[in-house]
């Protein structure tokens, strides 16, 4: 039967939990224990101020995985409350699923959420890192191999694909596969069936293929390192998870309150809050870091801080700066607009400029908070002749 998640505000056993992640430069992660089917979207109770204490007021949704005591995905602005719609459309299916968005924003948390709430919950949910897995390896590493196959294989082994029977795999960074991998993968994809190195039989395999990339893989196409056929086999379903700053400040403070009771639970730690004025900072970040960056700002604070609220000087100085910049530039920006009575056309242009280069260039990142897509962002810049990593000159 499906389990049902708790009530936050109930309960802090609901929150101690450790997100899923893959372990830096650990290409290989297996199966994620016992069987899971839906993930429940609930109310949480997480108050501004009361958080540490009282009993919790406000309500956000998120998707639950009941077995890891904690949610995966936290949020209520509209972008969070979309990907969650889609998140129950697509579960029921097998279709192939693209998930793109920025490093840190959680793509593998998707995943896991799809699988959780599809039929296949009750089976292996395997990842893989592509950009970790040299090329020379990758056949061994997702179809197997036979003994003897070549030096070292001194016992037959089942690949990636036979270790996901029934349930699914997930090909991170899919977009860091040579084509010659890309090639060998089409192929297995298209016959649904697979040939470990050094075998002669044809393994078929029943596995749903769940793949993620951190940039536009259209462009990687056109820039001819990505294959167009396995671009459409693997993009049957796009997702897009929105990034941090363009979720808003309603969900940055509910994932800084829920971090902060997170890793209050470690050793030598304990519940503190953050002030207005630190909340206040945090919410007009840009978080080029994303959910990612945000965790490790809330366990540096922690760490830091000695008083019972936590304060401007308890977050990392490196964000500090940024913070400083980032509204120092802002104020350039709208001065220049003022004293030189720009036109629309020219604010526009100038305001774009200044949303890429806060985000060091990066054109996914900037054409979600300018709420446009990637392509009309690339149209403008062409447009504005902009290179790459644009520098603002103002005086």
């Amino acid at each position: 039967m499906p389990q049902h998640a708790t009530l936050l505000g109930e309960t802090h056993q609901s929150i101690d939990s450790q997100a899923v992640s893959a372990e830096v430069g650990q290409a290989r992660m297996g199966r994620i224990g016992e069987p899971i089917y839906n993930a429940k979207l609930m109310t949480d109770t997480l108050c501004a101020g009361n958080y540490s204490h009282d009993p919790p007021r406000a309500s956000a949704v998120m998707a639950t995985d009941p077995n890891l005591l904690g949610p995966l995905l936290v949020g209520r602005s509209p972008q969070m409350l979309h990907l969650l719609s889609l998140i129950e459309r697509i579960a029921p299916t097998d279709s192939s699923t693209l998930i793109m968005g920025a490093t840190g924003t959680g793509k593998e948390l998707v995943a896991r959420s799809i699988h959780q709430q599809s039929a296949r919950g009750h089976a292996p949910f395997v990842d893989i890192n592509c950009a970790a897995i040299p090329d020379t390896l990758f056949e061994a590493e997702l179809f197997g191999h036979q003994r003897g196959s070549f030096t070292g294989a001194h016992e037959t082994r089942r690949g990636l694909f036979e270790e996901a029977a029934g349930g699914t795999l997930f090909l991170d960074e899919v977009d860091a596969l040579s084509l010659s991998s890309q090639a060998k993968l089409l192929r297995v994809l298209q016959e649904r069936c697979l040939r470990r190195v050094g075998g002669r039989e044809n393994i078929p395999f029943n596995v749903r293929v769940i793949s993620a990339c951190s940039r536009d893989l259209q462009d990687s196409v056109a820039e001819n390192t990505f294959r167009l056929d396995l671009f459409f086999r693997l993009r049957v379903i796009p997702i897009y998870v929105p990034s941090l700053h363009e979720r808003g400040a309603e969900d940055i403070h509910l994932l800084l309150k829920h971090f902060l009771l997170k890793h209050a639970k470690q050793p030598a730690l304990r519940p503190r809050r953050f002030s207005t004025e630190c909340f206040n900072v945090l919410a007009d970040y840009s978080w080029p870091g994303n959910v990612r960056e945000l965790e490790n700002t809330v366990q540096y604070a922690l760490i830091i801080g000695t008083e019972e609220e936590l304060t401007l000087q308890d977050l990392p100085p490196t964000m500090l700066n940024a913070v400083a910049a980032e509204r120092a530039l802002s104020d350039q920006v709208l001065d220049k607009c003022r004293e030189e009575k720009l036109s629309l056309a020219e604010a526009e242009r100038l305001y774009i400029v200044f949303i890429l280069d806060s985000f060091g260039g990066n054109q996914v990142q900037a054409a979600a908070t300018l709420g446009i897509d990637a392509r009309t962002l690339r149209r403008k810049l062409k447009l504005y002749k902009t290179p790459s990593q644009p520098t603002i000159v103002l005086p």
